[in-house]
């Protein structure tokens, strides 16, 4: 019979698949669209800290949603010489339906659970997550 600690591993690794097929992935088109909705306009630099992928992967993203029309480059009001990446209208209507199929994934993803228990989930991972992150600090995971 495996413990109860065994058992939450194998539960939490599970759940993170399940996400992980569920969910854009980090340089996914989706994501970066609902990113530039959210923070537009931004540099191509400041897009890939914010997704955490490569320069090269965020470059192919990029020129992928460029070529179907649905972002585009535009003149820093700042700095001239700065190219800073904005979703076209027909982006924002991209962005705009992934962003509300991610909303309605996630309230599906949590419907087996009342509020109640939604709020002590939350509760217990956030307890877990601190305590997680201090224990194994990012460069020891």
């Amino acid at each position: 019979m495996q413990d109860i600690e065994e058992a939450l591993i194998i539960c939490l690794r599970d759940i993170s698949h399940t996400m992980r097929g569920l969910y854009e992935g980090k340089g996914s088109q989706k994501r970066v669209l609902i990113v530039l909705r959210e923070a537009a306009p931004v540099t191509q630099r400041e897009l890939t800290k914010r997704l955490g992928i490569q320069p090269g992967s965020a470059s192919e993203v990029i020129a992928k949603l460029e070529n179907a029309g649905l972002i585009c480059r535009v003149p820093s009001g700042t700095d001239r010489r700065t190219m800073e990446l904005t979703l076209t209208e027909a982006g924002r209507q991209e962005a705009d339906t992934a962003l509300g199929q991610r909303r309605q994934r996630h309230k599906e993803m949590f419907s087996v659970f009342s509020e109640e228990e939604q709020g002590q989930l939350l509760t217990l991972l956030e307890k877990l997550n601190a305590d997680w992150e201090r224990r194994y600090p990012l460069g020891t995971r």
